[in-house]
């Protein structure tokens, strides 16, 4: 039986604080937040975590923690854990080298341990003096991965803001939509709100999670982590400290929804704006 035949899909997202440029230590830090709460929640069907996990968000740290998808601590890490619990890793994001490239890159990890896609972020944070631009290679597509027949639309942070990419994952029949963010806590609202719209406006259960500590130059990240249904309920969520958010999710009355209420069947072919 494939899991999306099961009542209940288990969604554990872990929302933890990273040292900046700190790699080991910050493997280690995600290595036992995800046995403690594996532990405590017996085991989950997926588990996702946040943006840049391995190095914090400092843009000009970024090079210096880069791993190649085959050669990357962070990797071989979440392939161990996803073996021993015989669970999906939706593994945040690291920065990614490929020759002279470097992106934010989330590695998408079975229940063998197999790296089964990558998702390179699209949109990149480059303003109010963050240059995320300088340093990383934008992604050329969005990435639909499925697992166990459950379809999941990946973004990370900046991509939220663009509720196209959301649609299209929608369009192509995702069940679940995941943010994997490292969101600075002066843009509470905007999280917030576009979160749980990106929810209810594409009828999807919505994974938003991210980081919370100390940034450099005294800011500080929200640590507003989420798991949101395809009504805008929170199903559970984590304010300031490390730890994590569980929900088990309804996939057929998710399904029972959309085939009440057919918004996808009111879309118009174009939107060409008139001007008078």
């Amino acid at each position: 039986m494939g899991i999306v035949e099961k009542e209940k899909v288990r969604l554990l997202a872990i929302q933890m604080e990273s040292i900046i440029g700190e790699l080991n230590l910050n493997i280690e830090t995600v290595k036992n937040l995800l046995i403690a709460n594996l532990d405590k929640y017996d085991g989950a069907d997926f588990v996702f975590l946040p943006e840049v996990w391995t190095v914090g968000w400092h843009t000009p740290d970024f090079i210096k923690t880069a791993e190649t998808l085959g050669e990357s601590k962070a990797v071989k890490m979440l392939q161990e854990i996803a073996v021993k619990y015989k669970t999906n890793i939706i593994g945040g994001s690291f920065i990614r080298k490929d020759k002279d490239n470097y992106y934010n890159t989330c590695p998408v990890i079975n229940r063998k341990g197999d790296i089964v896609a990558t998702y390179d972020k699209n949109h990149l944070f480059s303003y109010y003096g963050d240059n995320e631009g300088d340093y990383i290679t934008r992604g050329s597509a969005p990435v639909m991965v499925e697992l166990d027949g459950v379809k999941l639309g990946l973004t990370i942070c900046y991509d939220i803001r663009f509720p196209e990419i959301y649609r299209a994952y929608r369009k192509a029949g995702a069940d679940i939509l995941v943010n994997m963010a490292a969101w600075g806590k002066a843009k509470k609202i905007p999280w917030d709100s576009m979160t749980t719209s990106r929810a209810v406006e594409n009828q999807s259960y919505m994974v938003a999670l991210t980081q919370t500590g100390l940034l450099a130059d005294n800011k500080e990240n929200l640590g507003h982590s989420m798991i949101i249904n395809y009504e805008g309920k929170i199903l559970d969520e984590i304010e300031e400290i490390e730890g994590g958010v569980y929900a088990e999710v309804n996939l057929p009355e998710m399904y029972e929804f959309r085939s009440k209420c057919t918004v996808l069947n009111d879309i118009k072919q174009s939107y060409e704006v008139i001007i008078k």
